[in-house]
C-alpha cells in the first residue's frame, strides 16, 4: 500500500511516499481504507522528534493521526463495525499512521462519520474536536454556563471548532484572530475578537474565569495578567507540566523520571507565574476515544458544529500539505485525499 513515512526526525524533507506492507487488523482492530486524513501541527512535532523521550519511534513510522474512510473489514472480536461503514478516527497516540491506504485501528477509538457532511470532510473532527471537547470537559477546564473563557488562536481547526462547543455550554467566548481570520471566528460564534497583531492580551481591559490556550510561546506568559484568581489556563501549545507528556506510556521507572524532570524544568516559570496570579496551568495531549467522537458526530448530523476546511491535497502533493500546515496561515483544516 501507499504511504507517507519518514526513517528519522526531522523536518518536511525526511518524509517520502513510499510502498509499505498493508496492516492485518487484530482482534479487537478495525481495517479503515482511508479516503481523507487531517493534517495538525503535532504531525510536525512529533516528526521533529519533539516527544521523542517520552514516545520515541520505530522507523519508518507512517505519519498522520486522524482520518476517515470506509471499513474494509474487522478482528475477531469487533462487534459495532463492519464492512462498508464510514467511519473516522483519531488513531492512537502512538500509533499515527494515518497517511496510508489503509489503516488499522483500535475498535475504542472508531466512530461512524457524520451522515449529513461528504465522508471527506469528517477527516477534520477528530483530532481537533476531541481536544477541544477534552479541554473544555470536567477533566480540565470543566467550562460552564456563564463563564467567560479565553480562546488564543480561534481561527485554526482547533479554535474554531472549540468555540462552537463553547457557546453550546453557555459561555461568553473571546478569541484572538488577526484581521484575516476575524470573520470565521465569529461565524463560529466567538463573542469577542482580539487582534493579536494589534495588541497584547493584557493590554487590554478583558478579564477571563478560563483560558484555552492553543499558541502557546509568549502569549501564554502574557496571558495569566488576564485570568481572574481561582481562574484556569489549559494549553496544547505551552510548556508541559509534570505527568502530561508520559500519559499511560510503559516506560521504565528511570525515564519516567527523566522525563517527569524535564517537564518540572520546562513548566517552572508557567507554574510560578500560575501560582503568584492564584491559577491552575496545565499542559495536556488529547486522546483517542470514540465514544466523544460520536457525540462530536452527532452534533454535527443536528446542525451545531461545522468544521471549516482550510484546503485540501492530492496524496502524492503531501510536501504542499505540510508547507500549508507548517505556515500556521491556515483558517481551518487542512486536508489529504487519499482515495476515492
Amino acid at each position: 500500500m501507499r504511504a507517507i513515512s519518514f526513517s528519522k526526525y526531522g523536518g518536511p524533507d525526511v518524509m517520502k511516499l513510499q510502498d509499505l506492507p498493508q496492516p492485518v487488523p487484530e482482534a479487537n482492530q478495525v481495517l479503515i481504507r482511508a479516503v481523507t486524513a487531517g493534517l495538525n501541527p503535532v504531525d510536525a512535532l512529533q516528526r521533529q522528534g519533539t516527544f521523542r523521550l517520552a514516545h520515541p519511534y520505530t522507523f519508518p513510522k507512517i505519519a498522520g493521526n486522524e482520518l476517515s474512510g470506509v471499513v474494509e473489514s474487522v478482528g475477531s472480536l469487533v462487534r459495532e463495525f463492519q464492512p462498508g461503514d464510514h467511519v473516522m478516527t483519531r488513531t492512537g497516540s502512538e500509533q499515527l499512521s494515518a497517511l496510508a491506504d489503509y489503516v488499522a485501528v483500535d475498535q475504542d477509538f472508531v466512530a461512524r462519520a457524520p451522515q449529513n457532511i461528504p465522508l471527506s470532510d469528517a477527516a477534520a473532527i477528530p483530532l481537533a474536536g476531541l481536544t477541544a471537547q477534552q479541554a473544555l470537559g470536567p477533566e480540565h477546564l470543566g467550562l460552564q454556563a456563564g463563564e467567560h473563557l479565553l480562546i488564543t488562536g480561534g481561527a485554526g481547526g482547533v479554535g474554531l471548532l472549540a468555540i462552537q462547543l463553547a457557546k453550546l455550554k453557555g459561555a461568553h467566548v473571546t478569541t484572538t484572530a488577526s484581521a484575516a481570520g476575524e470573520k470565521l471566528v465569529r461565524e463560529a460564534g466567538a463573542d469577542h475578537v482580539i487582534n493579536y497583531r494589534e495588541r497584547k492580551i493584557s493590554d487590554g481591559v478583558e478579564r477571563f474565569t478560563k483560558v484555552l490556550d492553543l499558541v502557546g510561546g509568549d502569549t501564554v506568559t502574557d496571558l495569566m495578567a488576564t485570568v481572574e484568581r481561582g481562574g484556569a489556563v489549559v494549553s496544547i501549545a505551552g510548556p508541559p507540566t509534570p505527568g502530561s507528556l508520559a500519559g499511560d506510556t510503559d516506560l521504565s521507572r528511570s525515564k519516567a523520571a527523566l522525563v517527569r524532570g524535564v517537564e518540572e524544568l520546562l513548566s517552572f516559570k508557567m507554574r510560578r507565574l500560575a501560582k503568584k496570579a492564584g491559577v491552575t496551568y496545565e499542559f495536556f495531549l488529547m486522546h483517542p476515544d470514540g465514544a466523544g467522537l460520536t457525540k462530536l458526530a452527532s452534533l454535527v448530523d443536528q446542525g451545531e458544529l461545522r468544521a471549516t476546511i482550510d484546503s485540501r491535497y492530492p496524496f502524492d502533493q503531501f510536501r504542499d500539505a505540510f508547507e500549508q500546515l507548517e505556515s500556521r496561515r491556515s483558517k481551518g483544516k487542512v486536508l489529504v485525499e487519499i482515495s476515492a
